[in-house]
């Protein structure tokens, strides 16, 4: 990784024109591939700027190319996809990746990543049911009211664009490990770090929730795989809580946010899914960044008769999401006089910042007042401690969003070191007798270590509460 550092940080005569690494020939190739499907033509673009440019100056370390999102979108969509009847996902032709094919040269990558794009239908599931399409039609659209500096030509072809892009960024991610080093080496140690890193992360994180976290009466996740909300309901994890899917699962980017109840504690499950009632109380006019599967609110009656409004959520990257969806949930819960008497509690990761960009990201100070202002508090009080960190990771050079790259001597200063985790509910119910957070899977936290690890497959630490009923007082 330090010589992939020293590439990217002072390429000197390395820093080729892209053309020479994704060829005219690749280029062409994929143009009729582009044409084929139907979609505009990007040859404009090709010839009067990218094959120009240089591959890290001019592409990989282009500001505008990660914030329009032209690599890390199809990035994101096609990296890794879980697919059904396999436990193991389909890849992407890259480095960045499960992937075990050969990459030791170009041409050897750009044929499988070619079959990949085109002519490799996946069977993915969704709630409704499975589908069948090939890698290009999973593609979205990017969306300048989403990302701002993408322009309206640019959004028209976007879909061609970023599928260009997207083969220009595996293409130098190739050439570059193969400069630095011989493909035997890296392959293998790929092979290694995927192994203990990739293949094992659902098995790990099913272990540590069934072995650490099984006694518990409710369990919130977010950016869950479809992959593991199906292994979890096949193992004992499964026959002990209710696993609570998204009605309408995000089966494109399969990150899901979910809900565990234990049957013993709520034995009739959930009652009914307020997804819905949540997204449509958002405030008029305003543009909430979530995505479908981020957020999950369901209804559940205990063994005690009590009526509860369980809700998951995952925040958006600057946590600009996190008061407007609590200000939704707790609107929702309001408007509609049977959930009036519910009991919330809201698991989150809720993206705040220690020390946020004033109007780009959310400062967890500014969280907190608002989660009191709903006479809300939080397993962390109702004034949660800047430094009280829940991620501590930072991004390689190995990634499509080089301008969020952390140096290796730089990963506490620069890299994701904040208090993002929260668990909220109502101050007059309950009070909170032991808070924890986990990075370890055994119930402990070790601070200033990166993560996640080989023990630890999360990039986000385990926040567990234990809470209990607020006695309430009658004159009657």
């Amino acid at each position: 990784m330090s010589d992939i550092e020293a590439f990217l940080e002072n390429p000197g005569a390395q820093d080729v024109p892209v053309s020479q690494v994704f060829t005219e020939e690749m280029f062409a190739e994929l143009e009729k591939r582009m044409d084929g499907v139907g979609w505009d033509n990007v040859r404009s673009y090709w010839d009067n700027d990218f094959k120009n440019r240089k591959i890290i100056q001019g592409f990989m370390k282009d500001p505008l190319l990660g914030s329009k999102r032209l690599a890390s979108m199809p990035d994101r969509i096609t990296n890794t996809i879980n697919v059904v009847g396999s436990d193991l996902p389909v890849c992407r032709p890259t480095v960045i990746n499960m992937y075990d094919g050969d990459l030791s040269t170009l041409p050897l990558w750009w044929s499988a990543w070619e079959k990949f794009m085109f002519d490799t239908p996946l069977t993915i599931q969704s709630k409704d049911g499975s589908f069948t399409e090939p890698p290009y039609k999973m593609l979205q659209p990017i969306k300048k009211a989403k990302y701002p500096d993408i322009t309206e030509e640019e959004e028209k072809v976007s879909l061609p664009l970023q599928t260009m892009c997207g083969a220009i960024f595996d293409a130098i991610l190739v050439h570059m490990m193969n400069t630095v080093s011989s493909p035997d080496v890296w392959q293998s140690l790929k092979k290694t770090m995927v192994e203990n890193l990739n293949r094992q992360k659902v098995p790990h994180t099913l272990d540590i929730l069934e072995n650490v976290y099984g006694s518990s009466d409710i369990i919130t996740l977010q950016e869950v795989s479809g992959s593991l909300i199906e292994q979890a309901r096949n193992r004992p994890l499964g026959q002990r809580f209710w696993i609570v899917a998204p009605g309408s699962m995000d089966a494109v980017r399969d990150q899901n946010s979910v809900i565990l109840l234990a049957k013993e504690t709520f034995p009739a499950g959930p009652s009914a899914e307020i997804t819905s009632l949540v997204e449509s109380s958002f405030e008029p006019g305003i543009t909430v960044p979530v995505a479908k599967g981020d957020i999950l609110a369901i209804t559940a009656t205990d063994r005690d008769g009590i009526p509860f409004v369980v809700a998951s959520f995952h925040g958006d990257t600057n946590g600009l999401a996190t008061k407007p969806v609590l200000s939704a949930i707790m609107k929702g819960m309001a408007s509609d006089s049977s959930l009036v008497t519910h009991k919330l509690i809201f698991g989150l990761d809720a993206n705040t910042y220690e020390k946020a960009k004033p109007g780009k990201q959310q400062d967890v100070l500014e969280w907190g007042q608002h989660y009191v202002s709903y006479d809300l508090t939080s397993c962390w009080g109702d004034v949660p401690n800047p430094a009280n960190y829940t991620t501590f990771n930072s991004r390689t050079y190995l990634q499509p969003q080089l301008n969020k790259a952390c140096k290796k001597t730089d990963k506490r200063a620069n890299g994701d070191v904040n208090p993002k985790d929260f668990i909220l509910f109502g101050k007059g119910d309950f009070k909170v007798v032991h808070t924890w957070k986990d990075n370890t899977g055994e119930k402990s936290y070790i601070e200033d270590m990166a993560f996640p690890t080989l023990n630890f497959p999360s990039d986000h630490g385990i926040l567990a509460t234990i809470v209990e009923p607020i006695a309430t007082t009658s004159n009657a």
